[in-house]
């Protein structure tokens, strides 16, 4: 029998924290400085990036300067990886059927705009147990 094993893509984690806030400009500076620029999805991507971090800092966070966001993010050939954690309470996500049927919602809903744009720009979208980080991955191929 023989096997094929993938090769091992070793990640560098950077890591970022700050104060709860929603002047996010210079974060996701950051966060996407190494995104090609001439890629079309980086508009997109700084949208969904910006929509994680306002809900992490305003549902999370309560806005509260006292709290931290910390975000981990990765890039290895094409694949890009953000980890972003909030000390809030922790959610689980009520939006699952609207976002899988691919379905905004509706415009006089208060809550699920973000959701449902995260689950439109990025290839995964995943909660931990508690609901207190969001990754997400996004693979982009040079166009």
């Amino acid at each position: 029998m023989t096997t094929i094993a993938e090769p091992l893509v070793i990640h560098r984690w950077t890591t970022l924290s700050f104060a709860s806030t929603l002047f996010l400009q210079p974060v996701l500076d950051l966060l996407l400085g190494e995104i090609p620029d001439l890629i079309q999805t980086k508009s997109e991507l700084r949208l969904g990036l910006h929509e994680a971090l306002v809900n992490a800092a305003k549902h999370g966070n309560k806005l509260d300067p006292s709290k931290l966001i910390l975000v981990r993010y990765s890039a290895v050939e094409g694949q890009f990886w953000w980890v972003i954690a909030d000390q809030g309470c922790g959610f689980q996500p009520h939006y699952t059927s609207v976002i899988q049927a691919n379905c905004p919602p509706c415009v006089e809903a208060e809550c699920g705009r973000g959701l449902y744009i995260l689950h439109q720009i990025f290839d995964q979208v995943y909660w931990n147990a508690q609901g207190t980080e969001l990754s997400l991955y996004k693979r982009l191929t040079a166009s």
